[in-house]
């Protein structure tokens, strides 16, 4: 049986924790014993989650949180360490997916995709790696992708993106020896990315046929919650978590 206070004490940061995995991975490492830090641009959405956590004894705080800026991210986490005094993961979830064929040249859906799942991660990084080293410990939980490990018809830009995910991990791994860094790649997962999808024919295959086996959100919250509750000599690197019925 889980033991529901095992990450007590510690400091984890959420971003894109509005809704889907991140509001699924703010409610369960809180009720594990966190202290937990909802970042998002819906504060509406996050002022009703941190309640709810609050309501249910844990500990949470929130504040509006736009990845794509840098100065916004710093913030975020100057936020952590004034009402919780460290930081002990930043949990880098933000993400976009309006998948499409590349002949649709959706620029600038590609440029947000960008902005958003590879400069989101990074911001993340820039603003918690100074702190996290003076700290002397630290952990970063990048969320990856299945399409982090491959390329179908029309996740050609998001496939990179989260390929890119995995690559800036690994160079964060093997340059810090006392800064865990974990992937999680989920599989098929309830969520609100499909309604990012504005390609007519690949929205419709995503939510009547892809997304008839996804996971609920908690699944991947509780990846999570099990990478970041390893003892500190431990390293999770990386989770793949699918649906039992996924070929992909």
């Amino acid at each position: 049986m889980t033991n529901q206070t095992d990450l007590q004490g510690k400091t984890v940061l959420v971003t894109g924790a509005s809704s889907g995995i991140g509001e699924a991975t703010a409610r369960h490492l809180a009720a594990r014993g966190a202290q937990v830090l909802l970042g998002a641009r819906r504060t509406d959405r996050l002022a009703i989650i941190a309640h709810d956590i609050r309501k249910a004894g844990g500990s949470a705080a929130f504040k509006t949180l736009d990845v794509t800026d840098l100065a916004d991210m710093q913030a975020f986490v100057d936020t952590a360490v004034k009402e919780f005094g460290k930081v002990d993961a930043i949990v880098n979830n933000a993400g976009l997916m309006p998948l499409s064929p590349l002949e649709s040249l959706k620029i600038d859906e590609w440029n947000r995709m960008i902005d958003v799942n590879i400069r989101g991660v990074l911001h993340g990084i820039a603003a918690g790696l100074p702190l996290m080293k003076r700290q002397g410990f630290g952990q970063f939980v990048n969320i990856g992708s299945i399409a982090s490990h491959g390329v179908w018809a029309t996740t050609a830009v998001y496939s990179a993106t989260k390929y890119a995910v995995l690559a800036i991990s690994e160079g964060l791994r093997q340059e810090n020896n006392n800064i865990r860094v974990t992937v999680i790649s989920p599989g098929a997962t309830e969520s609100e990315l499909a309604e990012t999808i504005t390609h007519e024919s690949t929205r419709d295959f995503i939510v009547n046929d892809f997304r008839k086996i996804s996971l609920p959100a908690e699944a991947i919250a509780k990846a999570i919650g099990f990478a970041i509750a390893q003892p500190d000599g431990v390293d999770v690197n990386e989770i793949i978590v699918r649906p039992t019925a996924s070929a992909y």
